[in-house]
């Protein structure tokens, strides 16, 4: 839902929405992002999804959720991860699906 017109945003909530997309930055975190949308995961089969190490995506997970997008849970020897923030999956999206748009009918959605 759109913001009033004339709305002060506060300091703080500019900041940590930039840090939300800071996060979301790295091709990588998006991927694990995209990937914990079709449901929980362990470590271990995203990391060969993304093609990356396990150190590396354990990594990436921890930094999505510090910042309380993603959350996880241990059973036996594997960690599990999904997306915390239903939200976050549907931005995402919205995204991809402007971005899938041609560039001419990007432009005049704008």
């Amino acid at each position: 839902m759109p913001e009033p017109a004339g709305q002060t945003i506060s300091p703080d909530l500019l900041q940590e929405i930039a840090s939300t997309f800071g996060l979301l930055s790295a091709t990588v975190r998006l991927h694990l992002v995209l990937l914990l949308a079709e449901g929980e995961r362990d470590v271990g089969s995203l990391a060969e999804e993304v093609g990356q190490t396990v150190p590396t995506v354990s990594n990436h997970l921890a930094k999505l959720k510090l910042a309380g997008l993603a959350r996880s849970r241990r059973a036996g020897k594997h960690q599990f991860y999904a997306v915390d923030d239903p939200h976050l999956i549907e931005l995402v999206r919205l995204v991809m699906r402007h971005r899938a748009q041609p560039p001419e009918r990007r432009a005049r959605h704008a």
